[in-house]
């Protein structure tokens, strides 16, 4: 039986192996796992900007983006001696090897494995006691466009800057908007949700026809959901950079606030993004040289806490935390006879 094909591809000090280049992975304009690799190659310094570092969970397209995945959260066996892993957690305690984004050659060595994109803890592996990225998921419900999606992207900048917080968006790749705020290394991952939970309350009551922190999708309404738990401890997201499981090969892709106002997300191709790219560089540079404080949001948590507001509730997979409500939605709660 002959050997698969395969080439070697240079990233930055290492030669790593590619197998199959020629295998179509996104099917509307025939890309290939070697244009894959490509893409990341070509957006290196700015896709490590975003996620070097940071452990990333493995889900694999053994047939591209038109077939089935599978999430694998250890590093398999076998894999190269150069790797480098870190210890997770998932919320249960339970522990495995993560992949750690050290640089473009195990970017290139996940994208073989067939990873389309990367799902990233929101702390580095070298300090994993701090959660440095606050991340706003605005999730729309059926009944809304992206055009309230955009609008809602914009209430937060603008209420984030009445708090003195700079916060940069991009899109999911798909019908949302992520809207980050790189943190000082000071707060853990519970801090950091109830952060979030506390602006997504006070986004609502500013906005209350067009905004939601209802965790139950019956409560949600034709409204933009700001989802606090994507912050939870141990959550991974979407990152930036990272291209979708979509046969179009739309990129998870950051933008500056202008550009968000007038963007189609799905226009956001690999070939587009590069394009922009090319013509305008980052619009995510300097995230990392201005580090923000949570202080003006933790204030906001410790006064909804004082005026009697529980805790809102968590995924389902977490244990049950204090002050938590009941984890059931509302239409299956028992009604007092």
């Amino acid at each position: 039986m002959a050997a698969s094909p395969f080439t070697l591809v240079q990233a930055g000090s290492r030669e790593v192996k590619v197998t199959n280049p020629d295998k179509v992975f996104f099917s509307k304009r025939g890309d290939t796992k070697l244009d894959l690799v490509q893409y990341y190659l070509d957006v290196g310094d700015h896709l490590l900007d975003a996620i070097g570092g940071r452990p990333q969970l493995l889900q694999r397209f053994p047939d591209g983006a038109s077939g089935k995945s599978f999430f694998q959260k250890r590093v398999p066996k076998g894999a190269p001696e150069w790797l480098e892993t870190t210890t997770v957690a998932t919320p249960n305690g339970t522990t495995s090897n993560a992949l750690v984004a050290a640089d473009l050659a195990h970017v290139v060595w996940a994208v073989n494995m067939g990873c389309l994109g990367f799902h990233g803890w929101p702390f580095r592996a070298d300090a994993p006691q701090f959660s440095d990225e606050l991340r706003i998921d605005l999730d729309p419900m059926p009944g809304t466009t992206f055009d309230d999606v955009r609008w809602a992207a914009f209430a937060v900048r603008d209420f984030f800057a009445e708090l003195g917080i700079v916060a940069y968006p991009k899109t999911t790749g798909s019908k949302g908007v992520h809207v980050y705020v790189r943190l000082e290394q000071r707060w853990d991952g519970y801090e950091v949700r109830a952060a979030a939970v506390a602006a997504a309350r006070e986004l609502e009551r500013r906005h209350p026809d067009r905004l939601t922190a209802a965790w139950w999708k019956e409560e949600r309404g034709e409204q933009i959901f700001v989802d606090f738990n994507q912050n939870a401890p141990h959550k991974t997201v979407f990152g930036a950079w990272s291209v979708r499981s979509r046969v179009g090969a739309q990129v998870s892709t950051p933008l500056s606030w202008d550009e968000l106002a007038s963007v189609m997300p799905d226009d956001l191709t690999m070939p587009a993004v590069l394009a922009l790219v090319q013509d305008r560089g980052n619009p995510w540079a300097g995230m990392g040289n201005a580090l923000q404080s949570l202080d003006p949001l933790l204030a906001l948590a410790e006064a909804d806490a004082e005026a009697g507001l529980p805790d809102a509730p968590w995924p389902p997979v977490y244990p049950k935390m204090p002050n938590e409500p009941p984890r059931v939605a509302p239409s299956r709660a028992k009604r007092p006879t």
